[in-house]
C-alpha cells in the first residue's frame, strides 16, 4: 500500500513537472527569443536521422502525450485506492469555493469559479500571444516589407495572419474535452457531460478567430484587387490558401449546423455534419504545413485513437435481454454484463439499435450498480424525440406480439463511461435533485449505496434526501427500480427521506405505497439474447491507455522518420525545400494512419487473447417489481411527502437541510431541466454561506454536481 502511495505522488509530481514544461513551451514560442533559437535547433536536427520534422514533434506533440501517459497511470492508481482511504483523505481537504455556482445566467447558464478563472487565464494567454507576434512584426516594418501595402494595410494584413494562430491555440485543445474512454478531464473530477460544452467554447473561438483571419486576408487581397490571383492558389511551398478556404467553409458548416436552434429540432443533420471534422483537419494541414500541425497533434492523436477504441468494442453486437415498459412512456432496458466490468454510479452508456437506425448514437445514464448486479446493466429511455419514440414502439409491439414468437433485438454499445472514484461518498450528507427523466443517474446512485460492499467498506453519508419534480403521477413509475430501497430503507443507519413533486396533476393525494402499487403493474418483455456471443465489457482499461498512446507515438514517429528518408533527400541542406509541402504533409497523414491502425491492430489482437467468461444465466431472468403491501414500517413511509401541484420551494429545502442534519459537507447532485438546474445552482451559491450550525462555527456548505448531458 506504501510504495502504491509513493508511486502515486511521484505520478502526480512528473505530471505537475509535464504540465508546466508543456504550459512554458505555448508562452515561450510568440517570442524572438524563441524564434531565433528554434531555426537554429532546426537546422542542427536536418543534420540528424530524425530531421526537423522529429524535432518537432518531441518538442510541440510529445508533452501533451505524455501528460496523458502519465494521467492515465495516475487515474488508474487512485481508482484502486480503497474506498474508505479515499475520502479520508478528501474529508481532511479545506472546503472549496472553486467548483461551486458563481455566475448563474439563463443565456451563459451555471459557470463555478474555477471555470471563470481558467476562461480568464486562456483569454490572458491570447491576448499576450498576440501581443508577442504583433509587437515583432511591427517592429520589422520596413519599406521592402510593406508588400506595397500601405501602413495600416500591412499592420491589418499581419493582425489577420496572427488571428490564424489564435484559431491554432484553440484548435490544439478542441478535441480533448470530447475524448470518452481516454478522457484526460477526469484529472480535474469533469466527467464527459460537463467537458463537451468545453469543446463547444473552444469551437466557437476557433471558428471565430479563423472567420477573422479569412476575412482579413480577403480585405488585403480586395485593396490589392488580387482576389480571383489568390483565392484559386494551391502553393507548391508554404501556405496553401485554396486549403484554407476549404478549411474555413468545412469549419462553418460544422459550426452552423451545431447550434442549438439546428442541434435539437434536426439531429441527424448536425450528426452527419459533425463528421467533417476529418476533412477540416486535413485542410487545416495543407493550410498551415506540417510545423503548425505539430502543436495540434497530440490532441488528434489521442481522439483518433479514442475513436478506433470505440469502433472495437461496439462493432459486435449485444442482445437485449428483457425490456420494461413503464406507464410513462419510458422503458427500462436490461443488457447482459460481463462480471469483471465495474463502474461507478452517474456512468453512462451509447446506445445504437441498428433497426432504428445504423449510424446514430444516443447516451443514456446507466440505472444500475455493478456492485449490486455482477451481471445486467440496465438503462431507462424516455419517449421523447423520432429515435426514442422508435424504439418503444418496438417494445410496444413485441409486447403485443405472440408470445411463443422468438423475440430478438441486436444493439451496439459504447462504454460505459464515467468518474473514476465514486465522489458522492466523501460527504457527510446527500441532496438529491431530478426532475422527470433525470432521475436516472440518480437511480445507480441509490443502489451504490444499498449495497454490501459499499456498506462494509465505506462510511455512509447520515442522511439523504431526495427531491423528484414530475408533471405526471405516472411519471412515478420511474422510481419502481429502487422502490425497496425507498420503502425499506436497507441503508444501515442512514436515513433516507423522499419529497416527491407532482405539478400538473391534482388528483386525490395518495401514499407513496398507493402510488407506487398503481404503477408497478408494468409490462415485460424477453428477449432470445443467447444468439450474440458478446456481452457489455466495456472499454479498456487505464494502463492499456497510456501503453497504447505511447506504442502509437513511437510507430508514428519511426514511420514519420521512415518515410521521409524514403521520399524527401533529406540528406542535402535544403533539399526538402524544393519539394512540394503537400508531399511532406502527405508523409505525416500516412504515418498517422498506420500509427492508430497499429494502435488498433494491437488492441484487437490483446482483446481477442483475453479469455471471455461464459455468458451470465442469471441475466434471464424476470424482472421481478416489488409488491408493496402494508408491512413496511409506519415511519418509514411518513418520512416520505408527496405534494400535488406544488414545485420545489427550493430556498425552504436548502434553509431547513441543513438544521435537519447539523452536517456541513452537503453534495448536492442534480439532474433535470435547464431551469430547474438554474433555481438548484442558486440556492446552493446563497445557502453555502448560511450561519453556524448549533453554535459550533460550522458552515453549511452546498457542493454542487450536476449530472445533466444534453447535445
Amino acid at each position: 500500500m506504501l510504495s502504491r502511495t509513493n508511486l502515486q505522488i511521484a505520478l502526480k509530481l512528473l505530471l505537475i513537472l509535464i504540465s508546466a514544461v508543456w504550459v512554458s513551451l505555448w508562452l515561450l514560442k510568440p517570442t524572438e527569443l524563441w524564434t531565433k533559437s528554434w531555426h537554429k535547433a532546426e537546422d542542427n536536427a536536418r543534420e540528424t536521422v530524425f530531421g526537423y520534422y522529429g524535432l518537432n514533434f518531441v518538442v510541440y506533440s510529445l508533452p501533451l502525450t505524455s501528460m496523458a501517459i502519465t494521467g492515465y497511470l495516475y487515474l488508474y492508481l487512485y481508482a484502486k485506492k480503497p474506498r474508505g482511504l479515499r475520502r479520508s483523505r478528501q474529508k481532511k481537504m479545506s472546503i472549496t469555493k472553486l467548483s461551486n455556482p458563481f455566475i448563474v445566467s439563463r443565456r451563459l447558464g451555471v459557470i463555478s469559479l474555477s471555470e471563470l478563472l481558467a476562461a480568464m487565464v486562456f483569454s490572458i494567454f491570447l491576448l499576450w500571444t498576440m501581443y508577442a507576434h504583433l509587437s515583432n512584426d511591427f517592429k520589422k516594418m520596413t519599406p521592402k516589407k510593406l508588400l506595397k501595402l500601405n501602413i495600416w494595410q500591412f499592420r491589418l494584413m499581419k493582425i489577420g495572419t496572427r488571428l490564424g494562430l489564435l484559431a491554432e491555440v484553440c484548435l490544439a485543445l478542441l478535441l480533448l474535452p470530447v475524448l470518452r474512454g481516454m478522457s484526460l478531464f477526469r484529472l480535474f473530477r469533469i466527467q464527459f457531460e460537463a467537458s463537451v460544452r468545453y469543446h463547444i467554447c473552444l469551437g466557437t473561438a476557433m471558428i471565430l478567430f479563423a472567420t477573422l483571419h479569412g476575412a482579413s486576408t480577403f480585405f488585403i487581397w480586395g485593396v490589392k484587387q488580387q482576389i480571383q490571383d489568390e483565392m484559386w492558389k494551391w502553393q507548391k511551398t508554404g501556405r496553401v490558401y485554396l486549403a484554407g478556404e476549404l478549411g474555413l467553409v468545412s469549419g462553418l458548416v460544422i459550426w452552423i449546423t451545431s447550434l442549438p436552434q439546428i442541434r435539437r429540432k434536426w439531429f441527424e443533420i448536425f450528426y452527419y455534419m459533425h463528421h467533417f471534422y476529418a476533412a477540416f483537419l486535413v485542410l487545416f494541414l495543407f493550410h498551415t504545413g506540417d510545423r503548425h500541425f505539430y502543436m495540434v497533434f497530440s490532441g488528434v492523436l489521442l481522439f483518433g485513437l479514442d475513436k478506433l477504441l470505440r469502433i472495437i468494442q461496439s462493432r459486435p453486437p449485444t442482445g437485449v435481454v428483457s425490456a420494461r415498459i413503464f406507464p410513462c412512456k419510458a422503458i427500462e432496458l436490461s443488457l447482459s454484463k460481463d462480471p469483471r466490468l465495474k463502474y461507478s454510479p452517474t456512468s453512462l452508456i451509447y446506445l445504437k439499435v441498428p433497426s432504428i437506425s445504423k449510424f446514430q448514437w444516443h447516451p443514456f445514464s446507466i440505472t444500475s450498480s455493478s456492485s449490486v448486479d455482477d451481471e445486467r446493466i440496465t438503462v431507462i429511455v424516455k419517449s421523447d424525440g423520432w429515435w426514442t419514440s422508435s424504439l418503444y414502439d418496438t417494445m410496444v409491439a413485441a409486447v403485443d406480439s405472440d408470445p411463443y414468437e422468438v423475440k430478438c433485438l441486436p444493439v451496439h454499445i459504447e462504454g460505459p463511461y464515467g468518474p473514476v472514484c465514486t465522489d458522492f461518498l466523501r460527504y457527510e450528507s446527500l441532496l438529491l435533485v431530478a426532475g422527470g427523466i433525470g432521475i436516472t443517474p440518480l437511480l445507480s446512485i441509490l443502489r451504490e449505496l444499498a449495497s454490501t460492499e459499499i456498506k462494509t467498506k465505506s462510511t455512509l453519508p447520515s442522511r439523504i434526501q431526495l427531491i423528484y419534480a414530475v408533471k405526471k403521477s405516472e411519471d412515478i413509475s420511474l422510481l419502481i427500480p429502487v422502490s425497496h430501497i425507498l420503502l425499506t430503507q436497507p441503508l444501515g443507519q442512514t436515513s433516507l427521506e423522499v419529497k416527491i413533486f407532482i405539478t400538473q396533476d391534482n388528483r386525490p393525494i395518495k401514499t407513496v405505497r398507493e402510488l407506487l402499487n398503481d404503477q408497478s403493474k408494468v409490462q415485460t418483455v424477453n428477449f432470445d439474447w443467447k444468439a450474440f456471443d458478446n456481452t457489455v465489457s466495456g472499454s479498456e482499461n487505464l494502463p492499456w491507455f497510456a501503453a497504447l498512446a505511447g506504442f502509437s507515438s513511437i510507430v508514428f514517429l519511426v514511420t514519420l522518420v521512415f518515410l521521409n528518408h524514403a521520399f524527401i533527400r533529406s540528406n542535402v541542406k535544403g533539399s526538402e525545400k524544393k519539394n512540394p509541402s503537400w508531399i511532406t504533409d502527405l508523409l505525416l497523414i500516412c504515418s498517422f494512419l498506420i500509427a492508430i491502425i497499429c494502435g488498433a491492430l494491437a488492441t484487437a489482437i490483446v482483446k481477442r487473447r483475453t479469455p471471455k467468461k461464459d455468458l451470465p444465466l442469471v441475466a434471464m431472468r424476470k424482472c421481478d417489481h416489488m409488491e408493496l403491501g402494508p408491512t413496511e414500517p409506519k415511519d418509514i413511509l411518513d418520512s416520505h411527502e408527496i405534494r400535488y401541484g406544488e414545485r420545489p420551494n427550493f430556498d425552504d429545502i436548502f434553509s431547513q437541510f441543513p438544521n435537519q442534519t447539523g452536517d456541513s459537507s452537503i453534495g448536492v447532485f442534480f439532474c433535470g431541466p435547464e431551469s430547474m438546474r438554474e433555481s438548484v445552482a442558486l440556492s446552493c451559491r446563497k445557502y453555502s454561506q448560511g450561519s453556524t450550525i448549533d453554535g459550533k462555527g460550522r458552515k453549511p456548505f452546498f457542493s454542487f454536481h450536476s449530472l445533466n448531458f444534453a447535445l
